[in-house]
Order: structure tokens, then C-alpha cells, then sequence
């Protein structure tokens, strides 16, 4: 037994990643105290009887203001610049109150999966304005018991060819956005769209998470410039980007030399298979592309990498429920993972979208807030493969959701 310690909670039993066998974890002022076995103290107790537990998903790449649109168009879209017109027809009749409303729908379903930490990408340009804006800033407030909300601002269809674009996005940033994006495919001048989007996050002192190369023709690219910006303004590990499909249609030799750039250049790269997937390879009559560029690859080569939701029920993804465990388990059918591969597909929805981020408080050790959610496994090993159930959750000490384990009546 360890010396008697003064403790606000204490979680029995609980299996980490790290620990051959299940420990206790102690916390104080919701921050996390002591990891040790059998830590000696009279304390409320959660007995998580050697279940897994883990810091939560994180998310990188959501769209809060665009998501639950299903029956507000028709949605037999069948490319990316579809689904974008689609939503800019509506977009400009979105209210701060109905945003508002469908993110929270996402952000509840998200929060009882077990996800602690999010990046929304926020459109920003003159159909909206900062209606959608003022709706999520009012969901990282109202949903701070159970989740931190960061807040991605950026030009969706353009920034040099959208006049009035780049005074909304600056207004944005003064007012509450803490990163910049951008969307350079779908501007007139992409190199002039990219170099502004780098001085502005120059100027507020913010990372950068880009939507890049959204189709599959790899004999143009904007990732060139990325990298090159990147490194110009010494940048690295405070770039993303979101997508990258083309770099599913490289072959070995120039995916080899995409690898050691973005590696070289700090630029890391979120998969949102999803999204990806469906509107990826959809004028093929047969044999499609899945359109799916491999993150688990990439990050055994060095490149920081995360799997994300992207959109939930709307044009560009008619389907979603939030689940990052889910979509994991998804990447990793279709990228054709083997079991070795699973922890690997785990960092990618945990700790390596925490760093991808530069999350410094993340993850179950001593000092970090008191994050935690528990998985119904005695092994990490089947957390990807087998999908087990998330039973509880904890933000900060303080429980936010539980989920009772199904009952069988047998006969």
C-alpha cells in the first residue's frame, strides 16, 4: 500500500495503454494526482474493474455549422464542388440558432463516444457571415462540462475572389478563432490564398489546418506550396492538412519522396475517410479508387497524421455518428490494416491527434486534467477491432455520460 494521500475521486482498476496490469488513478481539483496500484486514501471511488481506459478521442477535423442537413436538400451529389454549392444555397439562410442546434445534436452524439477534445472547421465569407461563428463560439462554452471545443476559422469557397472574405476572417480571429484555415482548390489564385492564410496565422500567432489536393489527379498539387510555406516561415508542427487524396494516387516512388517532404516539413495530415470515401472515385463505372490516402503508413514514416469524423449527415457525408472509435475501425478495413497495425490506428484517433494539435496537457499522466473515458475491454489490443462499447465518461473529475452494459434474457 502506498502512503495515505488526500484525493477527490479515485478510479480503481483501470487499464491503461502503458501498464502491464490495472492501476488506480487519484484526482485532486480535477487534475490527475497519483497513478499508482492500490493507492491507500478515502476518496469517492469509480471501480473500472480492469477495464480500459483511455484520455479520450480527438477529433481534429469536424463541421459543426454544416452538419444535419439531411432532408434540406437533395443529396445525390456526386463531386466535391456539388456538395460545396449545395451547402453555400443554404448556408445563407443558417441563423446562429439553428447552427446552433445541429452542432449540439453532433456535439451530444460525440461526447457519449467518447470524444474529449475537438477542432471545428468554421466557414467564414459574406453568405454567412459570423452567424455560424457566434453559434459554435456559443457551443465551446455551453459543452466546456464535457468537451474543449477549439475553434478553426476559414474561407470554404475562396478568400482572393471572395470580396469581403478576408475582413469577416479577421474579425473572426480578433473575436475568438484560435486557428486559421484555408481551401486553396477552391480559390482563383490558390499560391496568393495560401501566402495570406500563412501571414495571417504570422500575425495572430495560430496554427494552420488546411482543406488540400481534394481529388484524385496527382499531376497537380498544392502540397508543394504547403511544404514550401511551411518551411519559409519556420512553421513546422503547426501545419495540417485535411484530405490529401491525391496522396492515394501516387505511386510507390513519388508517395516515397510526398513522405520525406512533409516529414521534412513538419506538415501533418488528417484522413477523413468518410468523407474521402464516398465522394472519392464516384464517376468510376468499375474497380473505383477508394481515394483514401493511408495515415497509418504515413506515421510509421514519420509524418504526424490523425483520422477524423469531417461532416455528419450532409452533403458530403450522408452518414455519422460522431464515433471516432468507429471511424477507426472503418479506416482500418478499408486501408487493409493488419493486427499489428491496430495500435496504430488507435494513436490515430488519441494521442497522435492530441500532438497534431499541440495539446501539452493530454493523456493520463500526473498534472493533466482528469480526462477519461472507459472502454468495454480487457485488452487495448481489441479496442479497434472489436468495437467495444464506451461505458462512461469523465471531463476534468466530473462525470459527463454513462452507457449500461446491454442485458441478455436468455430463455
Amino acid at each position: 500500500m502506498t502512503t495515505q494521500a488526500t484525493f477527490d475521486l479515485i478510479f480503481r482498476n483501470a487499464l491503461l495503454r502503458s501498464s502491464a496490469a490495472p492501476v488506480d488513478i487519484g484526482v485532486k481539483d480535477g487534475r490527475i494526482a497519483a497513478i499508482a496500484p492500490k493507492l491507500a486514501c478515502e476518496a469517492a471511488e469509480v471501480d473500472v474493474d480492469g477495464l480500459l481506459a483511455l484520455p479520450g478521442f480527438v477529433d481534429t477535423h469536424i463541421h459543426l455549422d454544416k452538419a444535419c442537413l439531411l432532408g434540406r436538400c437533395g443529396h445525390d451529389h456526386g463531386s466535391v464542388s456539388e456538395a460545396i454549392r449545395a451547402v453555400a444555397g443554404m448556408k445563407k439562410d443558417f441563423t446562429i440558432e439553428d447552427v446552433y442546434a445541429r452542432g449540439a445534436r453532433v456535439l451530444e452524439h460525440a461526447i457519449v463516444n467518447g470524444t474529449t477534445r475537438m477542432r471545428t472547421h468554421v466557414e467564414i465569407d459574406p453568405r454567412i457571415g459570423l452567424r455560424g461563428f457566434e453559434a459554435v463560439k456559443a457551443l465551446k462554452r455551453d459543452y466546456a462540462w464535457a468537451i474543449d471545443l477549439e475553434l478553426c476559422v476559414f474561407p470554404q469557397e475562396g478568400l482572393t475572389n471572395d470580396p469581403g472574405a478576408e475582413e469577416l476572417l479577421i474579425q473572426a480571429l480578433r473575436e475568438g478563432g484560435e486557428v486559421i484555415g484555408g481551401c486553396p482548390y477552391m480559390d482563383t489564385d490558390p499560391n496568393a490564398h495560401l501566402a495570406r492564410i500563412f501571414d495571417l496565422a504570422e500575425e495572430f500567432d495560430i496554427d494552420v489546418d488546411l482543406h488540400l489536393d481534394f481529388d484524385l489527379d496527382p499531376s497537380w498539387w498544392h502540397l508543394d506550396e504547403v511544404c514550401r510555406q511551411t518551411e519559409r516561415r519556420s512553421y513546422g508542427g503547426r501545419v495540417a492538412i485535411g484530405h490529401a487524396t491525391k496522396l492515394s494516387a501516387l505511386p510507390p516512388e513519388r508517395m516515397k519522396a510526398a513522405t520525406a517532404q512533409l516529414a521534412r516539413s513538419g506538415v501533418a495530415v488528417t484522413v477523413l475517410p468518410a468523407t474521402d470515401l464516398y465522394l472519392m472515385g464516384r464517376e468510376a463505372t468499375h474497380n473505383a479508387p477508394r481515394g483514401l490516402t493511408l495515415a497509418h503508413k504515413l506515421a510509421g514514416d514519420g509524418v504526424l497524421c490523425s483520422v477524423a469524423t469531417n461532416n455528419v449527415l450532409n452533403p458530403f457525408t450522408p452518414f455519422g455518428d460522431a464515433s471516432l472509435l468507429r471511424m477507426a475501425n472503418f479506416y482500418a478495413n478499408v486501408a487493409h490494416a493488419s493486427v499489428r497495425d491496430f495500435d496504430t490506428c488507435l494513436d490515430l484517433v488519441t494521442g497522435l491527434p492530441a500532438r497534431l494539435m499541440n495539446l501539452a496537457d493530454y493523456g493520463i499522466e500526473v498534472g493533466n486534467p482528469a480526462d477519461l473515458i472507459v472502454l468495454d475491454t480487457k485488452d487495448n489490443r481489441f479496442a479497434i477491432a472489436e468495437l467495444p462499447d464506451v461505458l462512461m465518461g469523465f471531463k476534468r473529475g466530473r462525470q459527463t455520460f454513462a452507457r449500461p452494459r446491454p442485458t441478455l434474457f436468455k430463455s
